[in-house]
């Protein structure tokens, strides 16, 4: 069987769940055989991409606000041409010293437009090649709800015209892309679902068990649930044991005073890597409604809290959370809701509340992706031939 060589380029830039999501996948085509080679563009996060992988990393950029407007550099800085033309030259090189048979591109042109200037010169590159590498885009279930007129309309016509596969990471029964994406019936490449990319079973949970266990993910957009997590606990006349998981990318100025000031009960972390098991032990977990952590909850299948993001628009999590809410898998608070009298209380009734609902939902997505990938890779290759790139361009252009 050939090693097929695969070229995933993932950017996070307020949170990990991308990058966290695409690590598990990329770890998955590790185990099947394929040669990988990721493309990280944000902040560095330890453990993150994982082993077994060629790493390759471009000058960091992250969000300049909760909107994701605009890009700065990890001083805060905003990048400008110089810059983007560095990044952008360094992917081409990835590209091409790789020579891959696959490229993921994790979200584009679903979300992360604002790395534009990298990733059509990309595709341009792959559209140039021969034999040219199937294109694949990674998104997840649920998408952010676009508000710009002729966004949707870009997004389809770039999808129908570069890519061969859109690899959607959820399980149908749950949510299917049309829910968030208004013009999923104008996309002519094949669609397919993985399931959702959750961790492996994680062992259960040794002696330490927490009550209510709160984690903000990232960290980076999670700093109102930390301090009304804060608050309730001091104020809370339960007896009850609490863990904060605050996120890796909550500066340690803000952490050093936050775990200073925690009371005895209140157990403070940055990072637990234990995570998954802990959930397995808790009697509540309370979270914002990322991927990554609602994958992880599921898994669990504990009782579960959850406060969607929701600044700068954003809509992703608070569809997730209602859908799950509606299904019996979890309660929620809404952002706009959210005080330390609020959180108190809405724990309490999570912990009094019924046993969360069983479920069958598809947790496999990033073993899926992988047989995915190869099995598709297998027929177009057959299909396009020696000449694939020139194969592609046609049929796609419609000529």
């Amino acid at each position: 069987m050939k090693r097929l060589r695969a070229f995933f380029y993932v950017q996070h830039l307020l949170g990990i769940g991308h990058l966290a999501r695409a690590s598990r996948i990329a770890a998955a085509l590790v185990d099947d055989g394929f040669d990988v080679t990721v493309v990280t563009g944000g902040a560095p996060i330890a453990g993150f991409p994982g082993l077994g992988v060629k790493s390759v990393t471009l000058p960091p950029v992250t969000s300049g606000d909760e909107g994701f407007s605009a890009l700065v550099d990890l001083q805060g800085k905003p990048i400008d041409d110089d810059f983007k033309k560095c990044r952008s030259e360094m992917l081409l090189q990835a590209f091409r010293d790789c020579r891959p048979d696959i490229v993921i591109v994790e979200a584009f042109p679903f979300g992360r437009r604002q790395m534009r200037f990298e990733l059509l010169p990309l595709i341009e590159a792959i559209e140039a090649t021969s034999p040219r590498p199937l294109l694949a885009t990674s998104v997840r279930d649920i998408l952010q709800e676009r508000v710009k007129p002729g966004r949707d309309e870009e997004t389809v016509d770039l999808v129908n015209r570069h890519f061969d596969l859109v690899m959607v990471h959820g399980d149908p029964a749950f949510a299917t892309i049309d829910k968030t994406f208004p013009l999923a019936g104008a996309i002519r490449t094949e669609v397919t679902y993985t399931g959702l990319v959750a961790a492996p079973p994680p062992p259960p949970a040794a002696a330490e068990r927490f009550d209510v266990l709160v984690s903000v993910g990232g960290g980076a957009a999670g700093k109102s649930l930390v301090s009304s997590t804060i608050a309730a606990a001091r104020k809370a006349s339960n007896a009850w044991k609490w863990c904060l998981i605050t996120g890796p990318n909550l500066p340690k100025d803000e952490f050093d005073p936050i775990a200073r000031d925690a009371t005895p009960d209140l157990s403070i972390f940055r990072f637990r890597e234990d995570f998954a098991s802990l959930l397995t032990g808790a009697r509540l977990s309370v979270s914002q409604a990322g991927y990554n952590t609602v994958c992880d909850v599921l898994r669990a299948g504990c009782r579960s809290l959850l406060v969607p993001f929701a600044a700068g628009g954003e809509t992703e999590q608070t569809v997730r959370a209602l859908m799950l809410e509606e299904l019996g898998l979890a309660t929620v608070l809404m952002e706009k809701d959210l005080t330390p009298g609020g959180l108190a209380q809405a724990i309490e009734q999570a912990l009094v509340g019924p046993t969360p609902s069983a479920h069958r939902l598809d947790l496999e997505g990033a073993r899926r992706s992988a047989q995915i990938l190869r099995e598709r890779y297998r027929t177009w290759s057959l299909k396009a031939g020696p000449d694939s790139g020139k194969v592609h361009d046609q049929t796609a252009a419609g000529r």
